[in-house]
């Protein structure tokens, strides 16, 4: 073999080994800025009453793990969102990454809704309270309605419409609480595709993250303007024809 050959193979094993550690790494990393993060974002809001900075602050952290975690973003179709505005996005659900991403790259104080037990522990609970995250029953979305008008409907809100992470990448049935709630609130709906995640963070992976490159994909908006309760299947099936156009289930 070559000087440069051998020179090559030696670089190569030297990455393959760092990749090795980094990935071993990850869920430490992850777990400690979470924690970090949030108790500092929960203290910005209480000294300072502030709940804008807090939610600054959690974005701009959230991109710093992103990077230490290796995953390379790419994220299409910001332009549809150049109007501005308060809108309900709709992504699939493949990995704990997606909530990471949608926290870090969709503009605004994109507020996710949770379901009402993650509430009961403390420390929990008083990190969505400091964010505005909005607690809701996944089968009961008139009680959904209540709990977003109480805490402003006039932000934009993240519900994954399959109500929980796909175990086999496919796309699962849609719940209908994020519809009723789009239409209640006379909010556009925003389909978001995540591809990706699934593949640097399978379920089952223990947090353990493989670096690589992810995608966001924003389409246009879907005005609710004028429709009524009985559309929200329609409206459903529009949703899911135009996350099914980027799906790949990765």
């Amino acid at each position: 073999m070559s000087t440069s050959g051998a020179d090559s193979a030696a670089q190569s094993a030297g990455w393959s080994v760092l990749s090795d550690v980094r990935v071993a790494a990850s869920p430490y990393i992850f777990r400690t800025m979470l924690v970090g993060m949030a108790g500092v974002a929960v203290a910005i809001h209480r000294t300072t009453g502030s709940r804008e900075l807090a939610w600054r602050f959690a974005k701009a952290r959230a991109r710093t793990l992103v990077w230490l975690l290796g995953i390379q973003p790419r994220i299409t179709g910001r332009e549809h969102l150049a109007a501005g505005g308060a809108f309900v996005f709709t992504p699939n659900h493949q990995s704990h990454l997606d909530i990471l991403l949608l926290l870090a790259y969709l503009p605004g104080r994109t507020r996710f809704a949770a379901k009402r037990e993650l509430w009961q522990h403390p420390v929990v609970g008083a990190v969505l309270d400091t964010l505005g995250m909005v607690p809701i029953e996944r089968d009961e979305p008139e009680r959904a309605i209540d709990a977003l008008n109480r805490a402003g409907a006039r932000e934009s809100l993240v519900i994954f419409p399959e109500g929980k992470r796909s175990r086999t990448g496919e796309l699962m049935p849609f719940k209908k609480g994020a519809f009723v709630l789009a239409i209640a609130s006379g909010l556009p709906v925003v389909p978001v595709v995540l591809r990706g995640t699934r593949r640097l963070m399978p379920r089952g992976s223990r947090l353990a993250v493989t670096p690589g490159e992810a995608e966001i994909v924003i389409e246009a908006p879907i005005p609710t303007a004028g429709l009524r309760y009985e559309d929200r299947d329609t409206l459903a099936a529009r949703v899911r024809a135009a996350i099914e156009r980027h799906h790949t289930g990765w």
